[in-house]
């Protein structure tokens, strides 16, 4: 499968072994990634307040860019904010052919065009609904035996749900789950899977966005989980790099809740070393944490 592929601006920058991870991760799934690499910033929402056309116009050229792509299935992204704000302008983009048309202007100096319908897909939507839960299964080498798994959605990839498809055929809301379940992992439920990270109002109220993030810790740490899996790589840095000030911020002193990003927990299911996915970069480590002799398979299985 062919992929254009926007990875967002945090994986490369901020956290590049994010990034690493799924180039890592993308040959073992038969994915060949075309990384869109003049692409700009989704705007996360914030250029939204400020100047709607800014940020569609910003949005468009990317999908004109992943268009522009020969072979290309689709557009697969790794960041289920950039997933939230894209979405939303494509749907503005797709809804009205006028306003495309003066968006299309704007980009005409570059000599690129967004053309209605493409399809563009978080890096959880493409396991599930074009590699297959089943194909998932088979790829893996390294059972997570005994691992016990918090999925955190986060905000941007569950709501609306209309704008991002989710609905009785397409219950993207619990495909965390499902892709756990296929790695062999346990999943561990605790409230606040599907809430906000705490990180669109870490400018505004930090203290507000890390008890929001500290709450979701140690809720998941009381039920048991062994790590948290994100799909979305500003959840990883308010859940893991602002950890220890989220720890003070809810009055826990013992929170040390390893952060994987989605493509991390696959790579290790599929027989990558903790070493390659970067976890030596996270703030709680999670090979300091995890036992990894009974949590994981500790060896790949026989071929």
């Amino acid at each position: 499968m062919k992929v254009a592929y926007w990875p967002g601006c945090v994986s490369r920058g901020f956290t590049p072994e994010l990034h690493g991870s799924m180039a890592a991760v993308a040959p073992l799934l038969d994915i060949e990634l075309v990384e869109l690499d003049r692409a700009c910033c989704t705007g996360a929402g914030v250029i939204a307040e400020h100047s709607q056309e800014l940020a569609d116009t910003l949005n468009a050229r990317t999908f004109a860019l992943a268009q522009a792509v020969q072979g290309a299935d689709l557009m697969m992204n790794i960041c289920s904010t950039c997933q939230g704000a894209q979405s939303e302008s494509q749907e503005r983009l797709d809804a009205n052919s006028e306003y495309r048309t003066h968006v299309n202007g704007t980009l005409a100096g570059e000599g690129l065009s967004y053309e209605k319908g493409l399809t563009n897909k978080n890096f959880l939507w493409l396991l599930v609904e074009e590699i297959g839960l089943e194909n998932l299964k088979k790829k893996v080498k390294r059972p997570l035996t005994n691992l016990k798994v918090g999925p955190f959605y986060g905000c941007y990839i569950v709501r609306p749900t209309d704008r991002l498809g989710i609905d009785a055929d397409r219950p993207r809301d619990h495909y965390l789950h499902w892709v756990i379940e296929a790695l062999g992992g346990t999943v561990i439920d605790y409230a606040g899977i599907h809430k906000c990270c705490g990180f669109p109002i870490i400018t505004m109220n930090k203290e507000a966005s890390l008890k929001q993030a500290g709450r979701h810790l140690s809720d998941a740490q009381d039920a048991e989980a062994d790590c948290l899996v994100v799909p979305c790589p500003l959840c990883h840095l308010n859940l893991d790099l602002q950890q220890p000030l989220a720890s003070k911020a809810v009055g826990r002193d013992d929170l040390k809740m390893p952060v994987l990003h989605l493509p991390q927990l696959v790579g290790l299911a599929l027989g990558l070393e903790p070493k390659q996915l970067g976890m030596s970069k996270h703030v709680v480590k999670p090979t300091s944490v995890i036992d990894w002799s009974s949590a994981v398979v500790a060896a790949p299985a026989p071929a």
